[in-house]
Formats: structure tokens, sequence, C-alpha cells
């Protein structure tokens, strides 16, 4: 753990979007399997999108897009128009072994960062 930084959380108002990024510390994700995930209270912990190694062009699914636009150290999630149900953790996930679809078995975890949707 504490090898991934999640930011950009915080409070938003429903319609709105988000942005959060990933930064890896000390290394480059460009050779990593990249999965965005979120745990909402109560609930179990749920992928959201994933995007393959040395992958750069943008990886969508439904709300949310993964972005990895060079090569680097960070990545990119946007959730598009949220929603109060969006409100959880988010967290990114790194694997240099595993392919997509994302897992809760990625080995590097960050810590995650609240997002809280209300008007």
């Amino acid at each position: 753990q504490g090898l991934l930084l999640e930011s950009g959380g915080g409070s938003v108002q429903p319609g709105e979007s988000l942005r959060l990024s990933c930064r890896a510390l000390g290394f480059t994700l460009d050779h990593y399997t990249i999965g965005w995930f979120r745990q909402a209270p109560g609930k179990e912990r749920e992928g959201l999108v994933c995007i393959d190694k040395r992958t750069y062009t943008d990886s969508v699914r439904d709300r949310f897009t993964l972005s990895r636009p060079h090569a680097g150290s960070t990545v990119y999630l946007q959730v598009d128009n949220v929603r109060p149900e969006d409100t959880a953790v988010y967290y990114c996930a790194a694997d240099f072994q595993k392919i997509c679809p994302e897992s809760v078995d990625f080995e590097y975890w960050g810590e995650g960062t609240p997002v809280n949707v209300s008007e």
C-alpha cells in the first residue's frame, strides 16, 4: 500500500462532472493495467472502468472515463452527470500481470479519495 495516490475528491452537486487523479509514487504506470473502483458506505467495492498497460486511448464505460493521456505516472477518472448514488470513496489500483477487466485482486492500491454528491 501507499504506492498510488488518489486526489480530486470532495463535494459536488448532482449533474456536475468530476475528475479524479491517480498518481504513482516512484514509478511510471505505463506497464500496468489500471482500474478505478469505488466503495459506498455499507456496500461492496465495485469496479468502474479499466485500461490495459501501454494503452493511451480513453477507456469509457457508461458515465466513467479512464484516461492515460501520455506515458508517465498519472491517470484520471472522469465521472459525468454525477448522482447522489455516486457518493463513495474512489480508489485506483494497478497490476503488472493482470489485464482488464478490473479486479479487486489488483496488486497495488491507493488509500482512496472521498466523493460526496449532494445539493
